[in-house]
């Protein structure tokens, strides 16, 4: 199995052939704001088509510290120039219209996105604020993808689709996780076993638990800590708890290596199926 760090590589790697092309974008404010919208996924390939206004302070404000993405942005005259050398182009549509091409929903498109990225680069198209990607624009595009949003009320800001997409792009090139728990070094079989005949002598101690009839407690707690995915330092935390319960009880500390099940008190054993 390839290791997180190798992941995150390779996820990388997809999320750099990837542009996000905006068309005559007519307030720079929603260039920033897709900019750091674009910078919170990974992304950092910004293509201008005719900004109405840019370079401008507003963009640079709504950026919010992602001015990297934005000093490195293209800014081209036609939508031709930026989708040159792209193995694919998707255009985002709120209504598709007739199309050429096929239309999918927002996460199929970006799935799709991705796979192509393994092997070229590919855009990712929004049209103007007002009016979004006319005809032409979309004839250009091999694929359009739309937004599924409320029947009632479905008008996104600009740089709120580009969050939008720029998740779903993301989340398939993470392979269904955008963002992965930090992982420790996590508790042997041992440990865990140790852990349990620890705490079934210290119940049985403190009488909550009568190891003759344990019934359904014990395989219940098997169920907790298996499902808990117990870490080295949480099994220690575990046990150091339980030994002060010992210690209250004036009970003998068991060991602390997988021979704890030889301190089970008698008649301790496993419940009936």
């Amino acid at each position: 199995m390839p290791s997180r760090r190798m992941r995150e590589s390779r996820s990388d790697r997809l999320l750099d052939a990837v542009r996000i092309v905006l068309v005559a974008p007519s307030h720079p404010g929603n260039i920033g704001g897709a900019a750091r919208a674009m910078l919170t996924m990974g992304l950092s390939r910004l293509v201008l088509v005719g900004p109405r206004r840019y370079p401008d302070p507003d963009a640079v404000a709504l950026a919010s510290g992602a001015t990297g993405v934005l000093d490195g942005a293209r800014v081209v005259a036609t939508l031709d120039e930026a989708l040159s050398g792209c193995a694919l182009a998707v255009g985002l549509s709120a209504r598709p219209r007739e199309f050429a091409g096929r239309v999918l929903g927002a996460r199929e498109a970006a799935a799709e996105a991705i796979a192509v990225a393994a092997r070229g680069d590919v855009a990712l198209v929004f049209g103007t604020e007002m009016s979004g990607l006319s005809n032409a624009d979309l004839a250009r595009c091999g694929v359009v993808a739309t937004i599924p949003t409320s029947a009632e009320y479905g008008s996104l800001n600009l740089a709120a689709a580009v969050q939008v997409v720029a998740y779903e792009l993301r989340l398939a090139a993470n392979g269904g996780e955008v963002w992965r728990a930090p992982r420790f070094e996590p508790a042997t079989v041992d440990a865990v076993e140790a852990l349990y005949a620890h705490g079934t002598g210290t119940l049985a101690a403190m009488r909550f638990l009568d190891p003759r009839m344990p019934k359904r407690l014990l395989p219940r707690l098997r169920r907790l800590f298996s499902r808990a995915a117990l870490e080295k330092e949480e099994v220690n935390i575990l046990r150091g708890i339980l030994a002060r319960v010992d210690q209250l009880l004036g009970r003998e500390r068991p060991k602390r290596g997988g021979d704890d099940a030889a301190r089970r008190p008698r008649g301790d054993r496993e419940p009936d199926a």
